[in-house]
């Protein structure tokens, strides 16, 4: 055997040696890459969450408005018929019970119409805090996965460490945010 070849083989031992030492830090990797991609689809889902209880709110807020003009409506014209002096009084008895009911009826719808409004708001503020921690955890889980990553040009274990403490915060956040109700 040459001393170049046995230089080769030496060369070659040491190569194998480290590419058996970065395969912790390779699948570690491969598994931050996985949980980016799942949190980023979680987030998303989130933030659309949001939007579409943002709009029931907004759809129940003008079906309780347009039940408050109504009402306000009902309210005036009832009482512009107790001021007028109508030539049947009996018709203008008649619609005036009515109107009376009316309200009535109404002043309860407003208070459920309101309350189910309230409602839709406050899941709109759980989605948006769910979605600020799915987006708290992505970007800590890619700092971690980046940072990791320079233990491949490195060879120094000091960053896969300093990842992994990046990435177990994404992964807190993440948990944290599947928790929340």
């Amino acid at each position: 055997m040459e001393a170049n070849e046995a230089h080769e083989l030496q060369e070659h031992a040491e190569h194998g040696a480290h590419e058996s030492a970065m395969r912790p830090v390779a699948f570690t990797m491969s598994v931050l890459a996985v949980l980016v991609a799942i949190t980023t689809v979680l987030g998303h889902r989130a933030h659309t969450d949001a939007v579409l209880n943002q709009n029931k709110a907004t759809d129940q807020w003008n079906y309780y408005q347009a039940h408050k003009i109504r009402a306000s409506d009902t309210a005036l014209a009832a009482n512009l018929l107790s001021v007028m002096n109508p030539a049947d009084k009996g018709a203008a008895n008649k619609i005036a019970k009515s109107y009376a009911a009316h309200e009535a009826k109404w002043a309860g719808d407003l208070k459920d119409e309101q309350q189910k409004a309230e409602a839709f708001e406050v899941k709109v503020e759980q989605a948006e805090a769910r979605a600020g921690r799915f987006d708290l955890a992505e970007a800590l889980l890619e700092i971690g996965l980046v940072v990791t990553s320079v233990t491949l040009l490195t060879r120094s274990p000091v960053y896969w460490y300093f990842g992994m403490f990046f990435s177990f915060g994404g992964i807190v956040s993440a948990v944290s945010a599947l928790l929340l109700r």
